[in-house]
């Protein structure tokens, strides 16, 4: 079996009502709202069977951008949230950030809803700073490297797998073999968009754009401007295809060979397939080694807003969800890797195989990346805007010729003009 893409490619009608009502029939109606794909569907029907007097209507929006949006328009609003309320991973420090409208699963869940049911990481993520539970963990996104084999061997570079490990053990190892490539290659990008890079390597330090009491650090913190460096030196030296993700540019990108290797949380095996197409099978590979350690990508939580009428049932809703039974079933439907360390240990996950990469047991490959990621970075409010509007751009205007360090006094004004 093998991943499939998620997220970015579903498009599904909108909905949003607030529910919590009495059904004609005299059942407990219970909203839930999703966006892309959380493998679900069956579930919902299977939930309906063991509790006779649950009604579930789900609301799926296919993007996630125009779902928080709305999601955060009726937060402000304080009313017309579902009674279950999905929260993609990026979002998640602004819904902390509100935790008062949101219920503490910990006080309202089922008593047998321990933390050792998740990854440490993915669990304490779910937490505000006071320690409410505001979410439980459904899926995730544990990064690997994928890369071009046929490319790396036209430009003289290994491509087995024991092979590439030297290339991507460190970031200082990844650019330098960007440089052979790009020599090798006679110019053809290293990686897709600087932007995929930088916020790969944000993700992975101890203190990312804020420190724990919320103030923006991002002159102070040393490490985001060396990433900073890097990142812009290895542009400057021809390496970025200067793509923006999920771009019909990008996607083409794929297609048309214009990089030679992706940074690749589980999920994103799915979309290389998609857009690079059966022409293309077996030329890509994913290394379990990735150049700084572990890190995530992606992933969602439940929540229960405190709009919900029926905030205990729909607690016990998003706890049975996300159960890792039921989370190795949402695996196998769509393709959604699971954040349950029981489902992680579980043969469908060993035995996962992906032929469009080779036949690789990528299964066993993200599992062991999951458990690579340290302790969860602290987002404070407004960090994910910060990556898409701020630093992205910043990067973007390096790659077209911008220098370095004007554009980064324009993340730098950016990350204080959304922090204020």
């Amino acid at each position: 079996m093998s991943f499939t893409a998620a997220a970015a490619l579903v498009l599904a009608a909108c909905g949003g009502d607030s529910g919590g009502e009495q059904s004609a029939d005299g059942k407990i109606e219970l909203t839930i709202s999703t966006f892309g794909e959380f493998g679900y569907d069956d579930l919902y029907a299977e939930y309906e069977r063991l509790h006779p007097n649950i009604k579930i209507t789900p609301h799926t929006t296919g993007q996630g951008g125009p779902y928080h949006e709305t999601l955060f328009t009726k937060l402000g609003a304080g009313s017309g949230l579902d009674d279950v309320t999905a929260v993609e991973e990026g979002h998640m420090s602004d819904v902390l950030a509100k935790s008062s409208r949101f219920n503490d699963l910990a006080e309202i869940g089922p008593a047998g809803v321990t933390p050792d049911r998740w990854l440490d990481w993915k669990y304490e993520a779910g937490r505000d700073k006071d320690g409410k539970l505001i979410g439980y963990g459904t899926d995730i996104g544990p990064l690997a490297m994928c890369y071009r084999k046929d490319l790396f061997e036209a430009a003289g570079l290994p491509s087995d797998p024991e092979g590439v490990k030297k290339l991507f053990e460190s970031w200082d190892s990844y650019f330098a073999a960007g440089d052979q490539f790009v020599k090798g290659s006679g110019g053809t990008a290293w990686f897709d968009s600087a932007s995929q890079i930088f916020n790969a390597m944000q993700n992975q330090l101890p203190t990312g754009y804020f420190d724990r009491q919320d103030n923006l650090v991002i002159e102070s913190n040393p490490g985001i401007k060396k990433n900073w460096d890097q990142v812009t030196a290895a542009v400057e030296r021809g390496q970025s295809a200067g793509l923006v993700a999920f771009s019909n540019e990008w996607n083409s990108g794929f297609k048309g060979s214009s990089f030679a290797t992706k940074t690749c949380p589980s999920w994103m095996l799915g979309v290389i397939e998609e857009q690079a197409g059966p022409e293309h099978s077996g030329q890509w590979a994913v290394s379990g080694v990735f150049p700084g350690g572990g890190g995530n990508w992606g992933g969602s939580y439940l929540t229960v807003p405190t709009q919900s009428e029926h905030p205990k049932e729909a607690a016990e809703l998003a706890a049975w969800l996300t159960e890792p039974e039921q989370q190795i079933k949402a695996f196998k439907a769509k393709g959604a890797f699971p954040s349950q360390v029981e489902a992680l240990e579980s043969p469908e996950m060993a035995e996962a195989t992906n032929e469009y990469f080779g036949g690789v047991r990528d299964g066993e490959l993200f599992v062991e990346q999951a458990h690579k990621v340290g302790s969860a970075q602290y987002k404070g409010p407004g960090d994910g805007k910060i990556q898409e509007n701020a630093a992205s751009p910043a990067l973007q205007a390096v790659e077209q010729g911008r220098s370095p360090e004007e554009s980064w006094q324009q993340l730098v004004n950016g990350a204080a003009q959304i922090a204020r």
